[in-house]
């Protein structure tokens, strides 16, 4: 700490020997700083306070968006909605800016610089300040009524037509989402054509059907080749009477359909010990045991009814072949019941190769689902991702069209409301400049200079050092020091070394004056911004 204090002393005295430097400085920083601050032209600003109905002006712009933005966006999409450049363009020509401005850079530089001039503030109640600045005052007022004059005759048209610009965007946005639409209808309706059966409820239904017409399949075949077993033992018989006894009638069944309905019954107990009575498999199995059930009491029919007109037509046979009533017989070939049982016979073959193809069909329906098993989660996953797709093509559709609806209605509204805008004070000019602030300017440079003699003082000792102590020498030189000699100043020499004071001290007070001079002459007739 000692040594840093030693090292701050010592460039104290340093720049105390060279004070004169510093001091020259201070007054040359000084004079150019005054200079130059009452050099920068004066501004003049014209202001006016508008009302800006921000609702009406953004909610086209920020219509379905989850957050609002604050003041400062909300003021910044205002401007760069109003201040645009056919606006200012068309304000220079008003204000008779462009005088003397040559077309092309010039110009532009024009319209970038009053773009850059134009201020706009927001307050409380949708209420903002429209401010320019110009070092010529009426030209500044000019420029803001101008403005005022644009934004207020322009907004009844510009709003409707960037209303009608905005609906005319949705109609194309709407064009295209009704094509991507269609096409994700059609994509859709294709592959539910194609893929027809497969994935799904669906899939595991039509299993299940074709399983239960296999089984129904198979026990019509079974009951067509036992009536043709049948009409086949009737026709082998040696002695055949074709008369059919009363208690044959009686006890006429079908005992491979009451074996197969026992069959299901028990398969039907453990599948509903597995699943509910929702399940596929289980329904399934439901409706073949009814199946089988109506097929055994209409099979029991059949047998008794043709056991019936069998017997029937044996007797009457019998009867025109014996009027007198003797027995008599007839030989089998020439016996119409005989030939009305080959006839039946081979109807009976019939009906066993219609079953069995039928069977055939079923089970080739059956493989081929089996095979497409290995498809469905695939065929399910496409589907997912096509009507997903179509769900959110209708949904986008949807929006917009309600977009439009209300876009329609707001270009009503708009016909029939207030302006989005109205000036609340007409454009007003300050009577003294804005800017520069010279109290502030004169401020700062007055310290500068003070920095800037500091400055030059502390490198003047710096560039050409002395040696105050025994020290500091001994650290420069790295040599050893023998001794000290004192020097004890006359008289004459401490006049001297007062009056120099009195004549830094003097200097530096005439400095402070001159800027409390041009302080008190810019308190006077200036302005304080």
């Amino acid at each position: 700490m000692e040594e840093i204090l030693q090292q701050a002393l010592a460039y104290l005295r340093g720049m105390w020997h060279r004070r004169w430097l510093g001091l020259a400085a201070a007054w040359l920083a000084a004079i150019v700083a005054v200079i130059s601050i009452y050099r920068i032209p004066d501004k003049y600003e014209a202001s006016a306070r508008v009302y800006v109905d921000t609702e009406s002006l953004l909610g086209p712009l920020l219509s379905g968006l989850a957050i609002r933005p604050n003041v400062e966006q909300q003021v910044a999409l205002i401007s760069r909605t109003l201040i645009s450049r056919p606006n200012i363009e068309k304000l220079i020509r008003m204000a008779d800016l462009d005088l003397g401005v040559k077309p092309g850079r010039q110009q532009e530089d024009l319209v970038d610089n009053v773009m850059r001039s134009i201020g706009l503030a927001g307050g409380s109640g949708n209420l903002y300040v429209i401010s320019y600045r110009d070092p010529n005052p009426d030209r500044c007022k000019r420029v803001v009524q101008s403005l005022l004059t644009i934004f207020v005759e322009s907004s009844l048209g510009e709003k409707r037509a960037d209303s009608r610009s905005a609906v005319k965007f949705i109609d194309q946005q709407i064009k295209r989402y009704e094509n991507n639409l269609q096409a994700a209808e059609n994509r859709l309706k294709e592959f539910k054509l194609k893929n027809m059966g497969i994935g799904g409820q669906d899939y595991f239904g039509r299993l299940a059907q074709v399983r239960g017409q296999i089984e129904a399949s198979r026990l019509e075949m079974e009951a067509a080749q036992q009536a043709r077993d049948a009409y086949k033992r009737e026709l082998a018989g040696e002695n055949p009477t074709f008369m059919p006894e009363a208690d044959a009638q009686s006890e006429a069944s079908t005992p491979e359909f009451d074996a197969r309905i026992a069959s299901l019954n028990r398969s039907q107990d453990e599948l509903l010990l597995k699943y509910t009575d929702e399940h596929p498999d289980v329904m399934a199995n439901k409706r073949l045991i009814e199946q089988l059930e109506q097929q055994d009491v209409m099979a029991n029919k059949r047998l008794i009814e043709q056991l019936e007109q069998q017997r029937k037509t044996e007797l009457e046979a019998r009867r025109k072949a014996n009027p007198s009533g003797r027995s008599s017989r007839t030989p089998p070939e020439r016996n119409p019941m005989f030939q009305q049982l080959r006839l039946s016979l081979a109807e009976a073959e019939a009906n066993v190769a219609s079953a069995r193809a039928k069977l055939a069909g079923y089970e080739s329906q059956l493989k081929a689902l089996i095979a497409q098993a290995r498809l469905v989660p695939e065929i399910e996953e496409q589907y997912t991702q096509l009507n997903r797709d179509y769900e959110i093509q209708k949904k986008t559709y949807e929006t917009l069209l309600s977009r439009k609806e209300a876009g329609e209605m707001g270009i009503e509204v708009q016909d029939v409301g207030g302006a989005q805008f109205r000036v609340i004070d007409p454009p007003r000019v300050s009577p003294q400049p804005v800017y520069p602030n010279r109290v502030a300017l004169l401020g700062l440079a007055f310290l500068g200079s003070l920095a800037a003699g500091a400055l030059v003082s502390l490198i003047a000792s710096q560039l050409m050092p002395i040696f105050h102590d025994a020290r500091t020498l001994r650290d420069i030189t790295q040599r050893p020091i023998l001794g000290m000699v004192s020097m004890l100043p006359s008289e004459a020499m401490k006049r001297i070394r007062r009056r120099r004071a009195y004549l830094f001290a003097g200097s530096l007070s005439g400095l402070l004056a001159a800027f409390a001079g041009v302080f008190a002459f810019a308190l006077l007739f200036g302005r304080v911004a």
